[in-house]
């Protein structure tokens, strides 16, 4: 696709969003664009790139946990035949709510993203057909794509483990080989180098 195709279709984009509230529109680069639209508006502008723009695949959706602002991030990744472009529309929503609306009867796909999300970040979508687990469905910890999800205190919590030490090893270990390295003096090492890093640690516990 040329440059000129190229700036006509972004213009058009402009102009086709152009009525969306607090909506920030940025062409990344050609056929590659950015929205940035308020949680509240994603329906009308999907509505719109599907409609009228011939956005039609829904490739994709993705998830970013901002532990810090408190917010999730979910980007709609929309692609156009047509067009030969990639719109991905990026929302923030409040982590704590963790609940956002389907747009399964927009695009079938997102059945399959939203239960992945609900299922790795614990956001639940209201009308999807699918929100029950189906990779951990014997998990019991919290959603294990989370920022604050510690995974080696999971494992310790979970499972019983045995300290595994056969003779051969300890041979191995009397000629200077079978060096182990554990959690622990990772962490020390760590903290020896990075001593904000145990401030972190103390502040998870």
């Amino acid at each position: 696709m040329d440059k000129l195709t190229t700036g006509k279709n972004e213009k058009l984009l402009d102009d086709l969003l152009a009525p969306i509230n607090d909506i920030q529109v940025r062409h990344k680069r050609a056929r590659r664009t950015r929205v940035d639209v308020p949680a509240d508006s994603l329906v009308a502008v999907l509505e719109l790139l599907k409609g009228q723009a011939s956005f039609v695949h829904l490739s994709a959706i993705s998830c970013v946990d901002w532990l810090q602002a408190g917010q999730f991030e979910l980007v709609y990744h929309c692609w156009s035949y047509e067009w030969q472009h990639l719109v991905s529309i990026h929302i923030r929503i409040d982590r704590k709510q963790a609940e956002y609306v389907s747009v399964y009867d927009l695009y079938k796909p997102a059945g399959f993203f939203e239960r992945d999300i609900y299922e790795m970040y614990g956001i639940y979508f209201q009308g999807s057909p699918h929100m029950e687990k189906f990779i951990l469905t014997e998990w019991e910890g919290m959603p294990p794509m989370r920022k604050d999800f510690d995974s080696e205190a999971y494992v310790n919590e979970t499972f019983n483990w045995e300290d595994y030490h056969p003779q051969w090893l300890n041979e191995l270990e009397q000629q200077g080989g079978g060096v182990v390295i554990t959690p622990d003096d990772i962490r020390a090492r760590e903290t020896a180098h990075n001593p904000s890093r145990d401030n972190t640690e103390s502040q998870k516990r």
